[in-house]
């Protein structure tokens, strides 16, 4: 069971990429013209900084944007507080919510965006493994870890932020946050 938790959270981090990849659906990809060969999805993606990545993907890393890293809390009652903060006239905040949710913002932020530009560069490092014709299995199984470790770890940073929102509101303002949101009948 202990090697099988692993594995499964991997697999879930793996869905939308699988999904993405077996749709031949790139971010920042270009749609093909009506009649193109099914077989060249990647055209036009060879001319990337990082293959993997689109430009859009590596700025929002860089800014420590949320991405939907956070759709699991916010769409199940753990307002952001950003959104917080967008709202916070109509939720009447106290001056002590809007400190929390400014702090918990400025330090998800802060944090978000040194694990980005971690990210950014293990896959700029991936990329050139391969460009430069280098790559092996062993320095790709070291950073394919490390990358896959590094984007876990983000989402948490995204999620827990939530939790810790969540926590600074009572129930009349959570209800009006998600009505204000779109989540719930108005």
């Amino acid at each position: 069971m202990r090697r099988f938790l692993p594995l499964a959270a991997l697999a879930l981090l793996a869905a939308p990429a699988a999904a993405q990849h077996g749709g031949h659906r790139h971010h920042g990809a270009t749609p093909a013209p009506a009649g193109a060969a099914e077989s060249r999805p990647y055209a036009g993606l060879q001319g990337r900084a990082i293959k993997s990545l689109s430009e859009e993907q590596v700025a929002d890393l860089l800014a420590g944007r949320g991405m939907g890293l956070a759709l699991a809390a916010e769409l199940n009652g753990y307002p952001g507080p950003a959104h917080v903060l967008e709202h916070a006239e109509a939720l009447g905040l106290t001056p002590a919510q809007r400190a929390t949710a400014e702090a918990l913002h400025a330090r998800m932020a802060e944090e978000a965006r040194i694990l980005g530009a971690r990210i950014v560069a293990l896959e700029q490092e991936l990329d050139a493994l391969f460009a430069g014709g280098a790559a092996d299995t062993g320095r790709l199984a070291a950073l394919t870890a490390e990358i896959g470790a590094l984007n876990g770890r983000l989402r948490e940073v995204h999620l827990a932020t939530h939790i810790g929102m969540r926590e600074a509101l009572d129930a009349t303002q959570r209800a009006a946050y998600a009505r204000l949101r779109g989540y719930a009948a108005q």
